[in-house]
């Protein structure tokens, strides 16, 4: 009877300190927002200590096809404001932001230019990804990661992700985590010199 007791008490004892660390874990996490980065609902996680490529470092170059099977160089739009988006056909906050950017696109191309990095090497196949973008109408460029190589460069962990890149080819802002709506974009757009 009393080794009956016993496990009962350690088990209710066992039970009790899951709940407290879970719910030390939840408050830790609900605490550690960065507000320079708002909402960071994407899919994917950032490993600690990796925040890809700094403010103030320059984005580093890459040559690559588009879908639409032009070469797309970075430094080709150096001395131009560029928002450098990364993301996947199978992503739901892509899907959710991609409409957002096709605006920002028609109303702001001749000011800034939308870049939109299709992950390639980790997405569904250069077909969906085309009958995608097709049955949406994106007019931006989109640039094939087919072998996850500007994935790795840019520590590209968390999608949609997004980089703001000013005239002199550095990143000037901090780099978004989660869609982007348009007031956003525009907002970004302001602060890139």
């Amino acid at each position: 009877m009393i080794k009956r007791i016993l496990g009962i008490g350690l088990l209710v004892f066992l039970i009790g300190m899951t709940v407290v660390s879970l719910l030390d874990i939840g408050e830790e996490q609900a605490t550690n927002v960065n507000p320079e980065e708002g909402n960071q609902k994407g899919a994917g996680i950032v490993p600690p200590g990796e925040t890809g490529i700094e403010t103030g470092h320059y984005a580093p170059d890459f040559k690559v096809e588009t879908l639409s099977g032009e070469t797309f160089q970075l430094s080709d739009l150096r001395g131009q404001k560029v928002i450098l988006n990364f993301w996947a056909s199978w992503c739901g906050p892509c899907k959710e932001e991609m409409p957002e950017m096709q605006k920002f696109h028609e109303e702001y191309g001749d000011q800034i230019k939308v870049v939109a990095v299709n992950l390639t090497g980790s997405d569904s196949g250069i077909k969906t990804v085309r009958e995608y973008v097709e049955k949406n109408g994106y007019t931006y460029p989109i640039p094939l990661d087919k072998n996850s190589e500007i994935q790795d460069e840019y520590s590209i962990y968390n999608v949609p992700t997004t980089y703001f890149i000013g005239t002199d080819g550095k990143v000037q802002q901090p780099p978004k985590l989660g869609p982007m709506d348009y007031d956003y974009m525009v907002e970004m757009m302001n602060k890139l010199t």
